[in-house]
């Protein structure tokens, strides 16, 4: 036989074979082949640990700062009905914890537990926030002190701020004898209405000690336009509040 028709004998069989590996191959591949998720439980693609950072959503260990709690108080508003928050501090410019679980404690002067709940908490990206419980009863026990703690570590994902266009506009405070009222007025400068918010607020003296604290929430803040956000207590704080803060939170 020629050398001539060794080669085309060579050429067709490394075509067919080329197709045959084709044929089965490239099915066998996609079939077994899983690409990269976010939720597959192992670091791959451009992942920077096991399904997170890189493109995920969820962001590792070593891109987040911590959260802090600045304080946690309790606040009589009836007859061995407190009121309890925690001021809770994001650091984080880009990124939001959803649903952190958290415990809250109220001790007597003894150290006894009085009650406790539990709770989660939000924590938006650069802005704090309150972890708050409302109208809890102590029986016939007097608290003195209150314990916050996070139950399980926060989960952080990149997320911006989407309240960057409310601002606060006006807090219009008054006390009497018998309570204190607060009114927020809250305003949008975007043509884009903002949904549901949380807004929570505390009230400070002039030592920056919490006095009292409450949550109120709104449907939406219009478009170019406002909306209020009224709060109230049973008790006046004698002339004490100095300061006010208040701390919208989207739903």
């Amino acid at each position: 036989m020629s050398s001539w028709a060794r080669r085309r004998k060579s050429v067709y069989a490394g075509i067919i074979a080329v197709i045959l590996i084709g044929a089965v191959g490239i099915p066998g591949f996609l079939y077994f082949y899983k690409a990269p998720t976010c939720s597959d439980g192992v670091q791959n693609g451009n992942e920077q640990g096991i399904d997170c950072g890189g493109s995920c959503e969820k962001l590792c260990q070593s891109s987040f700062l911590s959260p802090s709690v600045a304080w946690a108080r309790f606040q009589e508003v009836a007859p061995n009905l407190y009121n309890i928050a925690a001021y809770v501090i994001n650091p984080n410019v880009s990124a939001q914890a959803n649903a952190v679980p958290y415990h809250l404690a109220l001790y007597d002067d003894h150290g006894i537990l009085i009650t406790d709940t539990t709770g989660t908490v939000t924590l938006p990206p650069h802005r704090n926030t309150l972890a708050f419980q409302g109208a809890i009863s102590t029986g016939k026990r007097i608290p003195a002190k209150a314990l916050f703690e996070f139950t399980a570590p926060p989960e952080w994902y990149k997320q911006d701020d989407t309240l960057q266009s409310l601002t606060i506009n006006d807090k219009k405070y008054s006390e009497d004898a018998d309570g204190a009222s607060l009114i927020v007025t809250l305003g949008n400068t975007s043509v884009q209405a903002i949904g549901r918010l949380s807004v929570y607020v505390a009230l400070y003296d002039k030592d920056g000690n919490a006095l009292g604290f409450s949550k109120t929430i709104i449907d939406q803040v219009p478009g170019k336009g406002t909306a209020v956000a009224p709060f109230t207590w049973p008790q006046s704080f004698d002339g004490k509040v100095i300061s006010i803060e208040a701390l919208p939170v989207a739903e």
